[in-house]
């Protein structure tokens, strides 16, 4: 059987402001009308390969997200582990590698490891390659996809194989080559045996372990005691925090791949993108007559070869080209398509400055839905709030602020104090600084509420739970 593993690590930095910690890029709907998470799990779905649910890896502040992104198209028995801090692919990859050891009890696993956050677009040759790796595993304990480059690209690190082929499309990779300047970029694409590393690989579980135990015993050791010590948490594996720490923070590359002699490669070559920038995202999308890629409220005179990403406002270009313009309600970025790989840069000067722009999203994700900051000011913020059907805040209290309520949509099912009452449209109440006050949605569609906050402190760690459904109290 053939068990997806599905990497929803990282934060996704090259895509500020639209990517950020709190909500990195796989979680964004920048393709379609789903998720690049979604997309990943959906393009299993419509191949004829019998894979088992998948194992999702992320971190644990994006377990909600993950959930309902889940939900949303229908996965139901996914096990989802949750990463209490990265220690990047090595350590993730072991995890799901132990969880499907314990799961399925029989020799017969491979384990298809794939990035949440990339894009194929030839689906059929996916298929193809995939069953091509399968047969690689008889000759090999793994075998890895390498992407047939079309250019010289200096983001990725590449794969030198073997021009003699094992079988048709599988072939002896020789060694793994860091990310090259331009100039030897070239010389790659020139030789034609050199392919870009895509991170997707298969591998036999029970070889995998022997193998890590024989290459990188500490993260296999590390990996297992947290994993033994794990903890079923609503829908979610939350596995032991302080044994997963001691886990070296190494890629699967170097504790494992570079020190292998038989290791085999799939040459694939179906449209895929990692989607690490915004220009790879230009690449992709289709254009319009003046080649640009425009996204929301846009209007365009005399320029091309843009791409724009305009969420609330109007974004204007006039006899500009080659430009990035993505817009969000709290920060706007403008910059050279040439230069987009660099705009981490200015995602590390906002962290050093302590801006919050860098790490979270005007929209919040809860496990009860969600909520978005409308206005700040001195001494009182509003936020739009939707809550799903049929979930519940917290029973709660603030020591620093009072709260007003008026539901826009849906009705409302409040405590307050020793009260308990509903609030229809147009209906609202105050929240007293201290009163002990619980939110419920039971109607049938998604609960609207603006929620405004006055008093002297109003970041969300002012909260004092005491039942909760979701076991934050």
């Amino acid at each position: 059987m053939i068990v997806p593993v599905i990497l929803a690590g990282g934060s996704g930095t090259r895509l500020w402001p639209l990517s950020r910690s709190s909500y990195p890029k796989q979680f964004l709907r920048l393709l379609n009308g789903y998720s690049l998470l979604q997309n990943t799990i959906l393009r299993l779905r419509k191949m004829k390969i019998s894979f088992v649910a998948p194992i999702v890896i992320c971190g644990e502040e994006h377990r909600f997200i993950v959930a309902e992104q889940l939900r949303e198209i229908g996965i139901s028995e996914s096990d989802v582990i949750l990463e209490p801090i990265g220690r990047n692919t090595a350590p993730a990859i072991t995890l799901a590698a132990l969880h499907a050891q314990n799961k399925y009890l029989t020799d017969d696993v491979q384990l298809f490891v794939l990035s949440a956050d990339h894009e194929i677009k030839d689906i059929p040759q996916f298929e193809l390659c995939i069953n091509k790796a399968k047969i690689g595993l008889k000759h090999s304990p793994v075998v890895i996809f390498g992407i047939t480059p079309k250019y010289p690209e200096t983001g990725y690190g590449y794969i030198n194989f073997s021009e003699s082929n094992l079988d048709q499309g599988i072939s002896l990779v020789q060694d793994f080559v860091e990310k090259p300047n331009l100039e030897i970029a070239q010389v790659y694409l020139a030789k034609g045996h050199y392919a870009w590393n895509s991170g997707m690989f298969m591998f036999d579980l029970s070889q995998f372990l022997v193998l890590m135990k024989k290459y990188a015993d500490n993260v296999l050791v590390n990996a297992k005691l947290s994993y033994d010590q794990a903890k079923s948490d609503l829908d979610f594996i939350r596995i032991d925090a302080a044994s997963f720490t001691q886990c070296d923070n190494i890629s699967i590359d170097y504790a494992l791949m570079e020190k292998l002699d038989n290791l085999l490669m799939v040459q694939l070559d179906a449209g895929w993108s990692d989607i690490g920038s915004w220009s790879a995202l230009w690449d992709i999308h289709p254009k319009d007559e003046q080649k640009n890629v425009l996204h929301g409220d846009v209007v365009q005179v005399d320029s091309q070869y843009n791409l724009v990403y305009a969420k609330s406002k109007l974004v204007s270009l006039l006899g500009v080209e080659n430009l990035v313009v993505v817009e969000t309600k709290d920060a706007l970025l403008i910059a050279n398509k040439d230069s987009v790989q660099n705009v981490k840069d200015i995602v590390q000067s906002l962290k050093a400055n302590n801006r919050s722009e860098a790490t979270l999203n005007c929209e919040v994700f809860r496990p009860w839905g969600k909520y978005e900051c409308i206005d700040v000011g001195s001494r009182y913020q509003v936020k739009r709030i939707t809550v799903n059907t049929g979930e519940k805040l917290s029973l709660q209290l603030h020591h620093h602020r009072a709260e007003h309520w008026i539901v826009v949509k849906g009705t409302a099912k409040v405590r307050r104090g020793d009260e308990e009452f509903l609030l229809s449209e147009n209906q609202s109440t105050y929240i007293q600084i201290g009163e002990i006050h619980s939110l419920e949605n039971p109607g049938c569609m998604p609960l609207e509420l603006i929620e405004i906050q006055t008093g002297s402190y109003l970041s969300e760690d002012d909260i004092q739970r005491f039942e909760d459904l979701y076991g934050r109290a």
